[in-house]
């Protein structure tokens, strides 16, 4: 539902500021892993910042595809769900341009479909990465932080090494949205943006 009210919360602004807090880090952290070669340190990196951001932070989505879902099965009001999409690509865009600036090579920012298949085949292997880190997701709601963090930070390696050698893995548009605009290069971008899956009902994340 939409609340105007929430604008004037606290807890709202704060609510926002974690998520481009959250996604700005989660993505530098994965496009400066992106610089060593081969997909094992991005998804390392991917995992480990998403369990260590779930301990610090309280379980920010920091991912357009997580906001969807909640705010598909009503955890989440329209308003919240708005601001914290734009916080995200936010987040993510100022961490794009950190990191290609500080980069020699920025051909590693953006996610692309590999030639191992076609662009069907790298659909669908993010469709199934970010469908499994989603039911992660929600699953995670009812552990405690540490708990949690391992659940999400084992979902987000391991989609990553899944889909990595097909479609970059990036299970996160908001991680695939921020290169894009910093670079420019747009190639098959439809892939990363059109696999927001909606895992089963299950309970909201706390906070």
């Amino acid at each position: 539902l939409l609340c105007p009210q929430e604008l004037r919360s606290g807890c709202f602004w704060r609510g926002v500021l974690v998520e481009l807090v959250a996604t700005l880090i989660f993505v530098g952290v994965v496009l400066g892993a992106s610089a060593a070669p081969g997909p094992l340190s991005s998804a390392l990196a991917g995992g480990f910042v998403a369990g260590g951001l779930v301990c610090t932070l309280g379980g920010p989505q920091a991912n357009p595809a997580l906001t969807l879902a909640l705010l598909c099965t009503r955890k989440l009001s329209t308003l919240r769900g708005a601001a914290g999409v734009l916080a995200q690509c936010t987040g993510a865009t100022l961490a794009s341009a950190a990191a290609r600036a500080a980069l020699l090579d920025d051909t590693g920012l953006v996610t692309r479909v590999s030639a191992v298949g076609t662009a069907g085949t790298a659909l669908a292997w993010e469709t199934f990465a970010t469908f499994q880190l989603a039911l992660a997701a929600f699953a995670a709601a009812e552990h405690t932080a540490p708990q949690a963090g391992l659940t999400l930070g084992s979902a987000v390696a391991a989609g990553a090494l899944a889909a990595g050698p097909f479609s970059g893995g990036s299970m996160n548009p908001a991680r695939s949205l921020g290169p894009a605009i910093v670079t420019g290069v747009w190639d098959d971008h439809w892939v990363s943006r059109g696999h927001c899956q909606i895992p089963p009902e299950s309970p909201s994340k706390g906070g």
